[in-house]
């Protein structure tokens, strides 16, 4: 098995209009809920977040969008670095625009990100991840997320991004990827 590690630096980092490209994700998964009384189960949907590691609240995984990486491509492995998860990008949620206090440098003075975000479908929850020392998981339904999200842009993206998709059926509008 080849070992885990995260990216770090900022060297092949994207950047347009003055804005530093971010991509992302929303992990989620099907939970069945059983009622005792009934004997039925319900479907439902649960967003998997993690903690900031600067402060309190939850996040979606996200980060830099490199220069060697397609949008989908750096969603993906965000989502297994911060969060340790894998998994099928089923949508895209859309571009959200914020601006950062702690990431200005010399292409983007003004520390604005524009994060490009997606729906991921987990399918493997890893056990080791390379940011496993600094993240927790928790895998919470829709409402309680919207609660315990600590930027506007990603509550936004939950909202807006994920909840009308969730509204309309949530049918998979990106092509799934080949096995090499």
């Amino acid at each position: 098995m080849s070992e885990l590690v995260a990216r770090t630096g900022r060297h092949q980092q994207r950047y347009e209009d003055g804005y530093r490209l971010i991509a992302g994700c929303i992990p989620f998964k099907y939970t069945y809920v059983e009622d005792d009384e009934c004997g039925t189960s319900e479907k439902i949907v649960e967003v998997l977040m993690i903690n900031s590691t600067s402060g309190p609240g939850l996040l979606f995984p996200k980060g830099g969008w490199e220069n060697d990486e397609t949008a989908d491509e750096a969603a993906e492995r965000e989502a297994m670095e911060e969060a340790g998860v894998r998994g099928d990008l089923v949508h895209f949620l859309g571009c959200y625009s914020f601006k950062s206090k702690t990431l200005q440098d010399e292409y983007s003075p003004e520390g604005l990100c524009r994060a490009a975000m997606y729906a991921l479908h987990v399918n493997e929850e890893l056990e080791s991840w390379p940011e496993k020392s600094h993240r927790e998981r928790s895998w919470l339904k829709i409402p309680e997320a919207i609660e315990c999200c600590r930027h506007v842009w990603m509550r936004e993206a939950l909202e807006k991004g994920f909840s009308n998709w969730y509204n309309d059926g949530m049918v998979t509008t990106l092509p799934k990827k080949r096995s090499p």
